[in-house]
């Protein structure tokens, strides 16, 4: 206990942290990103999709049991993931106390320097679209179906929307992609060799993602789907 407590509060253990916990939440993404596809396949295909979620496992665990649980271990997650990245940067800025008049400027991407506010812009999101597609509180049709909000959701009249979804997943993927090279990083799985492979695999991944992510709500608001 003492040894795992000693490893969470080093700089190596919340790397860790934070990449354990960042490689869930890739994960989390894909399979979400993956079932959004059933619209493509028509609103039927796409509440029944919603529906089987909610039965997944059963009669083993109750009704919605399964999401419950994915639920709990997404939010563990989430908390794991804000914690550790919270807490490193405190401590980067611990160590530098003094700020200096002229500091040489750090090289490194875009989406390196500007992973703190894109985390912020990721979490409002998320707690957006939960109250929207979710539980229905903002959106404009919170008494029909998963496919019907949807629609709803990103009707044309709504562009505002649209705009936010798609500046919310474009944001994802610049941190998913400085992420992702940063947790392979630390859990050892790259080396000077293979760094322009993994960095290309990073950035495929994230480009893959948003695309899947961002097809929906095109496809909805340019009437692919109905």
């Amino acid at each position: 206990m003492t040894r795992s407590k000693s490893l969470t509060r080093s700089t190596v253990g919340k790397k860790a942290v934070m990449a354990v916990t960042g490689l869930m939440l890739v994960g989390f993404l894909f399979f979400h990103a993956l079932g959004n596809m059933k619209v493509f396949f028509g609103g039927d295909a796409f509440d029944h999709y919603s529906h089987w979620l909610r039965t997944v496992l059963t009669p083993i665990l109750p009704h919605e049991g399964f999401l419950w649980l994915a639920r709990v271990g997404l939010l563990a997650a989430v908390i794991g993931h804000i914690w550790s990245a919270t807490s490193l940067a405190l401590r980067a800025k611990r160590a530098r106390p003094v700020k200096y008049a002229h500091r040489k400027p750090v090289q490194g991407s875009y989406a390196a320097r500007t992973m703190r506010w894109g985390g912020v812009i990721v979490v409002l999101f998320v707690i957006y679209h939960i109250l929207d597609l979710t539980t229905g509180h903002l959106n404009p049709n919170p008494d029909g179906g998963p496919f019907a909000r949807l629609s709803a959701d990103f009707a044309p009249s709504r562009w505002y929307v649209t705009a936010f979804y798609v500046l919310a997943v474009v944001t994802v993927g610049f941190h998913l992609r400085h992420g992702l090279w940063s947790a392979i990083q630390t859990l050892g799985r790259s080396n000077e060799r293979r760094e322009k492979f993994l960095k290309g695999v990073a950035l495929g991944f994230s480009v893959l993602l948003c695309a899947m992510f961002l097809s929906v709500p095109f496809a909805v608001v340019t009437g692919l789907v109905k």
